[in-house]
């Protein structure tokens, strides 16, 4: 039987239950494909499953990851879009059902059939990946390995956050929340691309640079998590058209109430799974729309790629670490470390 190195998540907590460790590569469904993985990217949400706070539909033991690009290695019998040697990229999902509503509008990622991978499926940290056909793009040789494996989620979840939820209008204000790490410097550029102005807010000082160079206009450094006032001024005193939000509660107020009459704010992470309480007057009051986005269409993965492809949109991968490095890159990235989005190597 033919064996991987894989990174084995054996059960919830610390960084230590993550392992390295040889694996069976378990035999090929009809449509599915073997991908010989060339980068996996590292997402927080990866940690959330790590550390237990996310649960639901989660089976340990678990290969993480939901982030992939590689080389077909092999494919099923009635795979026919495919063959071994193509490049390709994976969405975050698998196995959606093709016929529901949301599938029959190119909305598979809200199909009640569908697995998260890594979440639902193994997933990514591994030296092979399996998945179903039709959650899998062919990348064009003018885009990369290492970049395609960040295409779906880093970038395609704020595409879909702020083009098809958000409606962003050139002209138009946004804040990006948590603009340093592997969303917001891609909501950055995506809203550049929309054209807006760009307010991004972090609480590190050491990412400035990172942020910067993704093209935001403002940077409002909020080390004590205080940044609504800033971001008004900043806004012309009204607030902002657009939140892009990737943290979640711990910034939830004081992103609400940077919002300006008419805005739409679009909820595309959660760091802590904490609730939050708030006001619905604040909502009405001021005709604040409370929207959120979950992962990528097979479309928007499609103009993701193209956007690469013509040099519209970067990824910008920050680091790179070896598959046995995952335990530390988790803890880096808890720590608020990291700026980008990295990938792992096998």
């Amino acid at each position: 039987m033919m064996t991987m190195r894989a990174v084995v998540t054996e059960r919830p907590g610390d960084y230590d239950v993550m392992r390295l460790r040889d694996v069976p590569v378990s035999a090929l469904g009809d449509r599915e494909v073997l991908v010989r993985t060339a980068a996996s990217g590292v997402c927080y949400h990866d940690h959330l499953i790590r550390a237990g706070v996310m649960r639901r539909g989660i089976t340990f033991p678990l290969i993480l990851g939901h982030e992939g690009a590689g080389v077909v290695e092999a494919v099923g019998a009635y795979v026919r879009s495919l063959k071994p040697g193509d490049r390709v990229a994976c969405t975050q999902w698998t196995e959606a059902c093709g016929l529901c509503r949301f599938c029959r509008t190119n909305r598979e990622p809200l199909c009640a059939e569908r697995k998260f991978f890594g979440h639902d499926r193994d997933g990514t940290y591994a030296e092979f990946f399996k998945i179903q056909e039709d959650s899998l793009l062919s990348l064009p040789p003018e885009v990369g390995l290492e970049e395609g494996a960040i295409l779906s989620c880093a970038i395609g979840t704020v595409l879909a956050a702020l083009r098809d939820v958000g409606r962003t209008q050139p002209g138009e204000c946004v804040l990006v929340t948590g603009a340093g790490g592997g969303l917001g410097v891609h909501a950055i550029q995506v809203a550049k691309l929309c054209g807006a102005t760009v307010i991004a807010q972090t609480t590190s000082p050491a990412k400035v640079p990172v942020i910067r160079e993704a093209g935001a206009d403002e940077v409002v450094v909020a080390e004590d998590g205080r940044f609504a006032d800033t971001v008004k001024g900043c806004a012309g005193g009204e607030g902002v058209d657009v939140v892009c939000d990737t943290v979640g509660a711990p910034v939830f107020q004081e992103a609400l109430r940077s919002a300006g009459r008419g805005a739409r704010y679009v909820l595309v992470g959660e760091l802590t799974g904490d609730p939050v309480t708030f006001n619905t007057a604040r909502l009405f009051l001021k005709g604040v729309s409370l929207l959120s986005t979950t992962s990528t269409s097979r479309v928007q993965l499609a103009d993701v790629i193209r956007l690469v492809r013509q040099r519209r949109l970067r990824p910008m991968v920050t680091e790179r670490f070896s598959l046995a490095d995952a335990p530390r890159v988790h803890r880096l990235m808890v720590e608020r470390k990291l700026a980008g989005r990295v990938v792992l190597v096998p």
